[in-house]
């Protein structure tokens, strides 16, 4: 079974193709494990989810925005500072970066994923409906397109080092869903969240403010009293609110691959 999607990645329109993930009819399938513009993955920001701040925190800010679409929280995780822009993108050097083609020792999930997404199937067993969460893949992302990349499948027909990691990552976006959600609860419930503006000025003298989105307010945070220190601590919430606030540092550093971009020009692809 697949299903059709229009997306546009690159700048280019195409049909979405997925169909659910099987040792059989993808065989002998490749996926490109590396990050460029034309693979899809010239992207200024994606969301980002509580089971990997502590990783994404250390070189990405987190800010927080609501949703258009829903009016739900959602945590973001930016790349760049203008529109298709992902300064992390770097020429393809497999043999020197931990991600061929992406200048981090961590690569968020929603990118990391590639073609792949968790799709939830349909069981009945003993007159009960069950939904079992499957492994599914767009077979007509580019990455999924070529004929060189990582196989998926071992001959043995067990799966790859690389279809584990893929697992791992589905997993991070499964469960951080609901337990991202959670904590976006909690924090309205506290009112810890508050809108933040960035007026950025390069070493071009050019200028840029990003509004519309909001961070941890970390005096209100420190005025809680001990009964919601407790609840938010016991969640794990009050780790991950300190973690969006740390992470804001990291703009500085976007800000100065930005600067290293307009002085030396772009060797990004």
């Amino acid at each position: 079974m697949w299903i059709k999607i229009i997306v546009q990645i690159a700048g280019s329109i195409y049909m979405q193709k997925i169909e659910v993930l099987n040792n059989i009819a993808h065989e002998h399938l490749r996926v490109n494990p590396q990050f460029s513009a034309a693979l899809g993955d010239n992207l200024v920001s994606t969301v980002t989810f509580l089971t990997e701040f502590a990783d994404v925190q250390k070189e990405y800010p987190i800010l927080c925005r609501k949703n258009p679409e829903t009016n739900e929280y959602q945590a973001i995780v930016f790349f760049g500072l203008e529109k298709d822009e992902n300064l992390f993108l770097i020429n393809a050097d497999p043999l020197t970066q931990k991600y061929s083609g992406w200048d981090a020792y961590y690569v968020p999930a929603a990118i990391a994923r590639g073609p792949f997404s968790i799709g939830l199937h349909r069981e009945v067993v003993d007159g009960v409906e069950t939904h079992r969460p499957m492994v599914h893949i767009d077979m007509n992302h580019p990455k999924a397109k070529g004929d060189e990349g990582n196989k998926l499948f071992l001959d043995n027909g067990g799966n790859s080092h690389y279809l584990n990691h893929i697992s791992r990552t589905l997993e991070i976006i499964n469960d951080g869903i609901p337990r991202t959600k959670l904590m976006f609860d909690a924090f309205t419930k506290y009112q810890l969240l508050d809108t933040v503006v960035l007026d950025i000025e390069f070493q071009n003298q050019e200028k840029l403010k990003i509004n519309g989105f909001e961070t941890i307010n970390i005096e209100k945070l420190s005025q809680l009293d001990g009964v919601a220190l407790e609840e938010l601590n016991k969640a794990g919430f009050l780790q991950a609110a300190y973690l969006i606030a740390a992470s804001m540092a990291n703009v500085r550093k976007l800000i100065d691959r930005k600067n290293r971009k307009l002085l030396a020009g772009d060797n990004r692809v």
